[in-house]
């Protein structure tokens, strides 16, 4: 009682403004920039074919997985019934509807049909491909125009430079942790003098050379969007840490698990692949994850380079005439959307590694 009673006084004056004194109009007006910034409104209805798929396999996987998959079905739900509420247009409630009847609708289809589960697993693979294509477009789809990466913005920014840097720099890591360790000195040497070379360089020097120095090393007709230049430094730093992450992995398993697999057989590649490298990335699963929410939060830095991410909207939201000093609640949002999906990524991790026995078995 004591301690929420401290909690209480401390938190009473933060709670006192944002519940009576806040003017949360600066949200409500610019919540379009926020959450994709200058994306086409005619191509919209992507983002939304995206989240509906989301729904449909996150709502299967609780069908198929129960207790594994619900947490994180039942908090999106509450994502979704919070816009609801919210004062948004009538369009956008609507197709929160829309997402919360497939979320449940996909739930009680798949409910215990374990026959489901290569299709939900399919799903969750597709899952990021699709989602690129619909909001990138493609040039041989005649529904799907292509629409710039440039005007990519917002929080879609932010969560397209996280999640697709961390998927290509995993792959990436490994190759590079198994080179390091590769009997090889051609190969060893040049592992090592990568990861060194972009692990000695703050990212914030990464992404100026992304934009400055890259298109000098590309022929003068080839042209590299921004935001394509920002993901290539990304994946070229995170892939160093990564690299790192899944090193101490490999140097955790004990020999006798290579002997193991030789006696049976396999040799080097087939030992690697399906014996070593499986239980070497369920171990680092903590530091890997840490891995994710650290790139997820420096994505702020592609506001120096000139990318309109989260940080950056918010910024030019203040210089809005209407909106002049309302610092307060615009970073106040800004603090709660990175925290929350900061806590939610930790969750994940934490989900996983007790699905997958790490540390226990």
């Amino acid at each position: 009682m004591l301690a929420a009673w401290l909690v209480y006084l401390i938190l009473r004056p933060a709670l006192t403004w944002v519940f009576t004194q806040a003017e949360w109009q600066v949200i409500v007006t610019n919540f379009r920039l926020f959450m994709r910034g200058q994306y086409p409104d005619e191509a919209v209805w992507r983002l939304w074919v995206g989240i509906y798929f989301l729904a449909l396999v996150m709502g299967m996987s609780w069908g198929v997985w129960g207790q594994a998959a619900r947490t994180f079905a039942a908090l999106f739900g509450a994502a979704a019934l919070l816009f609801v509420l919210l004062p948004f247009s009538l369009n956008a409630r609507l197709n929160w509807v829309g997402v919360l009847i497939t979320l449940v609708a996909a739930m009680l289809l798949a409910r215990n049909r374990a026959a489901l589960k290569p299709w939900v697993i399919l799903g969750w693979v597709i899952l990021l491909p699709l989602t690129i294509v619909l909001t990138a477009g493609a040039a041989w789809l005649p529904f799907l125009s292509p629409v710039a990466p440039r005007l990519w913005g917002g929080l879609l920014l932010t969560l397209m430079l996280t999640i697709i840097g961390n998927t290509l720099a995993l792959p990436l890591g490994i190759l590079l942790a198994l080179g390091r360790r590769s009997s090889l000195p051609a190969i060893k040497s040049f592992c090592i003098g990568y990861i060194e070379l972009w692990r000695g360089v703050p990212l914030v020097t990464v992404l100026f050379m992304a934009q400055i120095m890259l298109p000098l090393f590309l022929p003068a007709e080839i042209r590299v969007d921004p935001v394509v230049r920002v993901i290539i430094g990304l994946t070229l730093f995170e892939a160093a840490y990564q690299a790192e992450n899944v090193r101490g992995g490999l140097q955790a398993m004990p020999r006798g698990q290579f002997e193991a697999a030789y006696a049976l057989g396999l040799n080097g590649v087939l030992t690697m692949l399906f014996i070593i490298l499986p239980q070497a990335l369920r171990l680092v699963i903590p530091a890997l994850l840490n891995s994710f929410i650290s790139l997820f939060k420096d994505t702020t830095l592609v506001a120096i380079v000139g990318l309109f991410d989260l940080l950056l909207i918010g910024k030019t939201t203040l210089a809005q005439p209407d909106f002049l000093g309302k610092y307060r609640e615009v970073y106040a949002f800004l603090f709660v959307v990175y925290w929350a999906f900061s806590m939610m990524f930790s969750y994940a991790s934490q989900r996983l590694e007790k699905t997958l026995g790490v540390g226990t078995r």
